[in-house]
């Protein structure tokens, strides 16, 4: 989530906005749902095409983002506000009637790496948190004070990408010994240390501290949790655009998509094929920001956008078998 739409009146726009906007084809009288209010830069956007019986529902963990959008749409009968994680937008009572469109915008805020005090960025030293909603769950300091290396190693590995992991681990352990890693500085240069910097204009801690950002905040887990909880919601042509900033994150979108829009592959020991109804149709499955955007916003290079339309139920007669392979 990089939202560059901070303040109403900005010349930002936040990420993929235009593309966004067309994405989720807003009717004025519908439902839509953005589940990373962030800052409000595509909510705002959203509104403005929503007509006086047109509702936008809005959720965001982090407690600055609540009160942003108790500032700005609080008082709009249009505009209804929760706190909480996405992956529990099923639970919301506001959500039962069903969905036109659904919105993920992932990862950090621009507001939340600017801001040193909320641990996420390495570029002004601050204290190590990392927490989306940060009165509630355990800090980035707490977590590397309490857990073995191979614990850290294999976050590092598995949501970073970090091939020095192990030898990162080690030395964290060793120097919390010595010092208790409770800053952003600290833990940045102890990394560095290890990895060393390469040609590439990358910081060598941006994996790691990327890894247990994503760790820390069980940003995997919501996702899965939050796609599979749009698509109960999402009524027949309703749009689910999700803006992805890690091949990880992409992953899942790419997936959860194609599991809903293409049959799954025969399986030849399968005495009958199976049925296969789709039920979601996917839209655009790359969107990415154009050369204006990306040079006026350089944080948009890794966004992706996947769309999806969710279909109609078949009725049973209308279905079509998988196919074994070779048949």
């Amino acid at each position: 989530m990089t939202d560059g739409a901070a303040d109403a009146g900005s010349a930002h726009l936040p990420v993929l906005f235009a593309q966004v906007m067309e994405a989720l084809r807003i009717r004025e009288d519908g439902t839509y749902l953005d589940g990373t209010f962030g800052r409000g830069g595509h909510a705002r956007g959203v509104l403005e095409h929503l007509g006086t019986k047109g509702r936008l529902l809005l959720m965001d963990k982090d407690p600055e983002a609540i009160a942003k959008a108790e500032s700005d749409f609080g008082g709009d009968p249009r505009v209804a506000i929760r706190r909480g994680s996405f992956a529990d937008l099923a639970q919301w009572n506001a959500t039962e009637a069903g969905l036109d469109g659904v919105l993920f915008d992932l990862g950090v805020s621009s507001p939340q790496l600017d801001d040193a005090s909320r641990g996420f960025s390495f570029r002004n030293d601050g204290p190590l948190d990392m927490r989306m909603d940060n009165a509630s769950g355990e800090s980035a300091a707490q977590w590397l004070a309490r857990v073995d290396a191979d614990a850290i190693a294999d976050v590092l590995w598995i949501f970073g990408e970090e091939r020095m992991s192990r030898r990162i681990a080690r030395a964290i352990v060793a120097a919390r010994a010595e010092t208790p890693i409770t800053r952003t500085a600290q833990l940045a240069d102890l990394i560095a240390s290890i990895v060393g910097r390469g040609a590439d204009k990358i910081h060598p801690a941006t994996r790691s501290f990327q890894a247990i950002r994503i760790f820390i905040n069980r940003e995997l887990d919501d996702l899965e949790a939050g796609l599979d909880a749009a698509y109960t919601r999402l009524r027949p042509g309703g749009r689910l655009a999700v803006i992805s900033f890690h091949s990880l994150e992409d992953r899942i979108v790419k997936r959860f998509i194609a599991t809903h829009a293409k049959p799954p592959a025969g399986d030849r020991r399968s005495p009958m094929p199976q049925a296969f109804v789709p039920t979601l149709r996917a839209i655009d499955s790359d969107v990415r920001a154009d050369a204006a955007e990306t040079m006026r916003n350089p944080r948009s290079r890794s966004a992706v956008l996947r769309i999806a339309e969710r279909l109609p139920e078949k009725p049973a007669a209308e279905r079509l078998p998988v196919l074994e392979h070779g048949a």
